[in-house]
């Protein structure tokens, strides 16, 4: 295994940017690839990669951050749990400022006096919900394959304790589908793919099996600049040589089976269901809603939620941002009215946002 410095080496680097303009210019017309990991976007935008690359290679951001994703009615829904009387109410601490209808967000509902509280993990609300054993405590579940087994397995743990007044609000996702997607999407031409990292040592190879079938260049790679270098030259690689594929460049973290016994896990847990997600619209098959042997940790059967529509703000462009069709300084508000300080939209409010990179990082 590499020291993480040589990942970092600017030499190399340097190398691997010859080599990727050599190999572009093999290739007789522009080149758009979709990173699809918020933490490859924040990566990309820390080291100025777009900048380094041949003009004729366009880097663009996906859905990969679970916090911009989550839809609005989602956030409703949550805003209407926290509010409940007597409720304890816990998640990550990047969504309390995620938006839902008008504006109104977690965080707001915490100053007001709601008992909303910022966990580092699922296991942390096994605990509280055992402190706390007099009230009802309600965990938001959110992220895709990284995070959710984890919650699988606090879940388990909570069952073999017979801990009772413990739910879930699961607007956990998965990956897959979201590609399958963006691979029809008429309004954007997609190449190639950098498959993100953290979701790939749980999914393994296989699961992106559908993106060279395609037609679609795929290269799951790491989070360091030479990692992501050497992706892109990975992808540019399989497409001037015509054999779509998916090449694991995170070998140093990625096997092409995965983590089977997380997965298993996640699997005896969640089962798959439709998932709205904001700027895509609902997904087959997409979200992770509790199994039957597990429905009695499940918020949305333990209480009466109302519907919730949920309307994005009119003015906030980060639904066309999260399918690339725009760069976020191309939405009226970049800057101007939306910034980490006032964000209007969810792609400004997560650190690994596509807007929130492109405003610390240019």
């Amino acid at each position: 295994m590499k020291h993480l410095e040589e990942y970092r080496d600017p030499e190399l680097a340097g190398r691997l940017l010859k080599r990727i303009a050599a190999t572009a210019a093999l290739i007789d017309r522009p080149v758009t690839i979709m990173e699809v990991c918020g933490s490859h976007t924040q990566a990309i935008g820390r080291s100025g990669i777009r900048k380094l690359l041949p003009p004729a290679i366009r880097l663009i951001s996906g859905p990969g951050c679970p916090v911009c994703v989550t839809a609005a009615a989602d956030v409703d829904r949550a805003l209407w749990l926290a509010g409940r009387q007597g409720a304890v109410f816990a998640t990550f601490g990047d969504m309390l400022r995620v938006p839902g209808t008008g504006g109104e967000n977690l965080q707001r509902l915490r100053a007001a006096g709601a008992d909303v509280r910022v966990v580092a993990s699922a296991l942390d609300c096994v605990a509280l919900a055992e402190a706390e054993q007099g009230r009802e405590v309600v965990f938001m579940g959110i992220g895709f394959e990284t995070t959710a087994p984890t919650v699988a397995a606090a879940l388990r743990r909570a069952r073999e304790r017979k801990i009772a007044n413990l739910s879930l609000f699961s607007v956990h996702k998965v990956v897959p589908p979201a590609l399958r997607l963006l691979i029809d999407d008429p309004g954007v031409s997609i190449d190639g793919f950098l498959c993100p990292g953290h979701v790939s040592i749980m999914l393994g190879s296989a699961a992106y099996g559908f993106l060279p079938a395609a037609g679609k260049a795929a290269v799951i790679t790491g989070f360091e600049p030479v990692d992501v270098l050497e992706g892109v030259l990975l992808l540019l690689e399989q497409l001037a040589e015509g054999r779509p594929a998916v090449e694991i460049q995170y070998r140093r973290a990625v096997r092409p089976e995965g983590n089977p016994r997380a997965m298993a896990v996640m699997g005896e847990v969640f089962a798959a269901g439709d998932a709205q997600w904001r700027g895509l619209g609902p997904i087959p098959a997409s979200g992770l809603f509790l199994r039957r042997e597990y429905e009695a940790f499940d918020a949305a059967k333990r209480f009466a939620i109302p519907e919730f529509a949920g309307q994005e703000n009119p003015g906030c462009s980060c639904g066309v941002v999260l399918r690339g069709l725009i760069d976020p300084a191309e939405c009226p508000l970049f800057r101007r009215v939306c910034t980490p300080a006032n964000p209007i939209g969810p792609c400004m409010v997560s650190s690994e946002g596509s807007c929130a990179a492109r405003y610390r990082y240019g």
